[in-house]
C-alpha cells in the first residue's frame, strides 16, 4: 500500500508531540516516521541577532512549506530525503540534515501545518489535539527554558506578542479541518489507541 501521512496539530504546547511519539511507538512494526514542522523554519542566519529575536515565528511565512511539501511527495513516493535541522537557540538552520527514509506511516507533527492548504492536501488523517490555554503555556514555558536557552521574561513576552494572537488567528481555527480531535493534551490515552487501531486496519485491508 502507499504510504499514510497523519497530520498531528495543536497549539503550542497542547501535547501534540506526546501523541505523534505514542502513536510512533505503537506502530513502529509497520514502518513509520516522525517529522516536525519546526525543522523547517526557515534560516536567520542573514540578520543580526537581535533582528532575529524579532521575527515571527508563529507566524505561517516563518515555515518553509515549499521544501516540506516537496519532501513529503519524495517520502510518498518512496524516496529518500534530507530533513533540514534547525537551531533555536541561533535561529539558524545548520549545514548538516537528518536524512529520513520512506516509511509505510509518516507521521507529521506542527502547530501551522493545517493553516496550508498544500500540506493538508497531502495528509491523509488530520488530527487536532486541543489543550487548555494555561496547561499550555505552562508547557511552552518549561519547554523554551529547558531546551531553547529562552529566558522566563522572553517566553513569556513572545507568548503575549505573538504565541497566542497567531494561535487564535492561524491555529485554532484549523481545528475545522480535523478528522479526529483529541482533547487534553497528549496523555489521552483511548483517542491514542483507537487512531492506531485505524491505521492497523489500514495496514491490513486487503490491496484493491
Amino acid at each position: 500500500m502507499k504510504p499514510i501521512i497523519i497530520g498531528i496539530a495543536g497549539g503550542s504546547g497542547s501535547g501534540k508531540t506526546t501523541v505523534a511519539r505514542n502513536i510512533l511507538s505503537s506502530v513502529k512494526e509497520s514502518g513509520s516516521v516522525l517529522i516536525d514542522h519546526d525543522s523547517y523554519y526557515k534560516d536567520q542566519s542573514h540578520l543580526t541577532t537581535e533582528e532575529r529575536k524579532k521575527v515571527n515565528y508563529d507566524h505561517p511565512d516563518a515555515l518553509d512549506n515549499e521544501l516540506l511539501c516537496e519532501q513529503l511527495k519524495q517520502l510518498k513516493k518512496g524516496f529518500s530525503i534530507e530533513k533540514p535541522v534547525y537551531d533555536f537557540v541561533t535561529y539558524t538552520r545548520l549545514s548538516n540534515t537528518d536524512p529520513i527514509a520512506p516509511e509505510n506511516i509518516i507521521i507529521l507533527e506542527g502547530f501551522l501545518i493545517f493553516s496550508d492548504p498544500k500540506i493538508r492536501k497531502l495528509i491523509d488523517i488530520k488530527i487536532y489535539v486541543d489543550t487548555d490555554d494555561d496547561l499550555r503555556v505552562l508547557r511552552r514555558i518549561e519547554r523554551d527554558i529547558k531546551e531553547r536557552g529562552r529566558s522566563f521574561d522572553s517566553v513569556v513576552s513572545q507568548y503575549l506578542e505573538t504565541v497566542k494572537p497567531m494561535y487564535h488567528q492561524f491555529v485554532e481555527p484549523t481545528k475545522r479541518y480535523a478528522d479526529i480531535i483529541i482533547p487534553r493534551g497528549g496523555h489521552n490515552q483511548i483517542a491514542i489507541d483507537m487512531v492506531v487501531a485505524r491505521l492497523k486496519s489500514l495496514q491490513t485491508s486487503p490491496k484493491k
